[in-house]
């Protein structure tokens, strides 16, 4: 429901295992068979050897240093502004305003405003539903949902606990809600199961 881009997610984490499986295949290799550990001594050698020449090559006068280097924390600069760009993408999509009405001018030309913030929804929801025994666990948050506000709720019940039950309970609830505040709020409702919900006691501190 929020904005995190779990296919380019999946994408990343499907690239990375394969190159973990590969770089742990290749290690397997040259750990238990000699032949293949003395290519790679081998192919490793000339590999370094061409690097070394390739910087004898590329000295800067000033320097006398490779640009080659620059270019490799050039590189890596990069990489790391995408690192922080990507996990500045994860989970955006969060809503603050719930209703935010521009009222039309009166006579005299002044025009009226109602803001309403996401804060007010989400307390009432989660203060009525933390009265509530049969849960265990309450989380109530508020996204941009197809250019509009939604709310989505999840809920944790008790082993035992009919979600059936819970789930016509929180309708009744949220139609309270849309009552109170005069319009329909899009709801998701998400009910779990977990740990938690099996082996915590029904009686809670307060």
């Amino acid at each position: 429901m929020n904005g995190t881009p779990r296919a380019l997610n999946r994408i990343i984490l499907t690239l990375i295992g394969l190159l973990l499986i590969i770089a742990g295949a290749g290690v397997l290799t040259l750990a238990a068979v000699p032949a293949a550990a003395s290519w790679w001594q081998d192919y490793a050698q000339r590999q370094l050897d061409w690097l070394l020449g390739v910087e004898d090559h590329t000295r800067l006068l000033l320097t006398s240093q490779s640009w080659i280097w620059l270019a490799v924390a050039a590189v890596f600069l990069i990489v790391v502004i995408g690192m922080v760009t990507w996990i500045g993408n994860q989970g955006k999509g969060r809503a603050s305003t719930l209703l935010d009405y521009q009222g039309n001018p009166d006579d005299d030309g002044a025009a009226g405003a109602v803001r309403l913030s996401c804060a007010v929804a989400e307390q009432a929801l989660k203060s009525a539903l933390q009265e509530r025994t049969d849960l265990v666990g309450v989380t109530v948050a508020s996204y941009d949902f197809r250019k509009q506000t939604a709310i989505k709720i999840r809920v944790l019940p008790r082993q035992g606990v009919s979600p059936h039950v819970v789930a016509s309970d929180i309708t009744d609830l949220v139609a309270a809600l849309d009552k109170l505040l005069g319009f329909e709020v899009p709801i998701l409702l998400s009910i779990g199961s977990g740990a938690r919900s099996r082996f915590t006691k029904a009686e809670r501190v307060r």
